[in-house]
């Protein structure tokens, strides 16, 4: 850690922003935004608790996510990252403001407050624009977290670590630091404009946004000097700049705790293989870890990562890879009970066939193999592709003449346990409806509870 302060001048530093942690004192009662800041306090206490990041722009899943907050009794906590929405509308067309509005316009169908939805940045920087030379890419920066901040988003990823057009691919830890202050000032003035105390996540120990390219067999932790020598130089950099007072606002830093999925294989998260890099926040009191995603892990390893440290649960291609896995069942169902009449349309399979074949940009760079090998990923990979192709006008049509054909219709039990097995149990005991729309959203929402459970988990 050269250059930058001791383990014991980080403690005091971090301690003298934060309010006082007092192992064994009762555990906040959050709400709103405010959870974030209470994630470290209550760890500290003895009493963990995490909160799930729902990182997707797909309205069935945030559908979902706001039912199962609904039900839980907590807030929603829902991320866009900034490829996915920025004021050139990202790979979904959206600004800031549109995804917010999105987001709430599902909220009022569903009857979830406003006021407990917490809107999330994630990466921002200037990712979407690295190939232009720095400076064109960081003023694009610069509008889009102003529109976040505008838009109301209050969980800010700064993330500056990729290099621009002529840099290398990872830039040094101070230079990082600089940019990410430069966008922090952006924020804080907005933030200090519009009225909100945004919170922040620093630095970055992960693939770029969109998630890894092939199999990841083996998944190397952090180095435990790692986060400390971030903090260590974003605390020199914007105290320098006169951003010392929002250091009281950053709550967490980006680690690999040896979390991944790739195509095909998950690795898993371990308790014992993470307790170096875990025990590096003894020396970051009042600050959490945040691990890019977690998805595919057990409840088990959920309900560690919370216990660990990592209690901010950031989930996405699992949610839309189960609704996937319910349309496809459902339009085998549909198939049998109501066929299509018009010999010319396509099966849902098909029709993304088609459009994932058409517009191979989302995929073609992540998958490898033969044709049959990549058929089979462009549909049933764990990377979940296929969810940027949903949102085509194409694939939109295709899902609602699904669900036309099975309006009205109570599926019989026996093709639910045939082509959604999952689902078979509750619905012959008559706790879930057998219906076309209500299926997919429970298919989704199945994950979700795993992730409900693992964000209490016992002491």
């Amino acid at each position: 850690m050269e250059g930058t302060a001791t383990f014991a001048e980080l403690d005091g530093f971090i301690l003298s922003q934060r309010r006082g942690l007092v192992p064994g004192a009762p555990a906040p009662t959050p709400s709103g935004a405010d959870i974030l800041a209470e994630l470290a306090t209550a760890r500290a206490a003895g009493q963990p608790f995490g909160i799930t990041s729902v990182c997707s722009a797909n309205p069935f899943v945030i559908e979902a996510a706001l039912l199962q907050a609904k039900e839980d009794g907590t807030p929603a906590l829902i991320e866009a990252t900034c490829n996915q929405v920025n004021q050139h509308g990202g790979y979904t067309g959206m600004t800031a403001a549109d995804f917010r509005d999105f987001v709430f316009g599902i909220a009022q169908d569903v009857g979830f407050p406003r006021a407990r939805i917490i809107l999330g940045g994630d990466h921002l920087g200037p990712n979407p624009w690295k190939s232009l030379p720095a400076e064109e890419a960081m003023a694009e920066a610069e509008i889009m977290v102003e529109d976040f901040l505008r838009a109301g988003f209050l969980k800010i990823h700064l993330d500056c670590s990729m290099g621009c057009a002529g840099e290398p691919v990872a830039l040094a830890d101070a230079e990082v630091a600089s940019r990410a202050a430069r966008l922090a000032a952006v924020a804080e003035r907005v933030a200090a404009q519009v009225g909100t105390k945004p919170y922040y996540i620093i630095g970055t120990e992960v693939p770029a946004p969109g998630g890894t390219v092939e199999a990841v067999p083996e998944t190397e932790v952090t180095d435990p000097e790692a986060p400390l020598t971030t903090y260590a130089i974003h605390r020199q950099v914007f105290t320098e700049q006169g951003l010392g007072r929002m250091l009281g606002r950053v709550i967490a830093l980006v680690v690999q705790p040896g979390v991944e999925h790739g195509n095909e294989s998950v690795t898993r998260y371990s308790s014992a293989a993470a307790r170096a890099l875990t025990g590096a926040l003894a020396h970051l009191p009042g600050l959490i870890f945040e691990a890019h995603a977690t998805d595919y892990q057990t409840a088990e390893a959920l309900a560690d990562l919370v216990r660990d440290g990592l209690p901010i649960l950031k989930v996405g291609p699992s949610l839309t890879f189960a609704l996937r896995e319910a349309l496809y069942g459902l339009d085998e169902i549909a198939a049998v009970i109501a066929p299509e009449i018009d010999p010319e349309v396509l099966g849902l399979a098909e029709v993304m066939e088609q459009q994932m074949m058409l517009k191979p940009q989302y995929w073609r760079s992540h998958y490898h193999g033969n044709p049959a090998a990549l058929r089979i990923l462009r549909h049933y990979s764990y990377s979940d592709r296929i969810r940027y192709y949903w949102p085509e006008p194409e694939a939109v049509t295709a899902v609602d003449r699904l669900f036309a054909r099975l309006d009205g219709v109570t599926i019989p039990e026996p093709l639910i346990s045939q082509y959604l097995p999952r689902f078979y149990t509750r619905v012959a005991a008559g706790t879930l409806p057998a219906t076309a729309r209500g299926l997919a959203i429970e298919a989704v929402r199945d994950v979700l509870r795993i992730y409900a459970a693992a964000c209490r988990p016992a002491a």
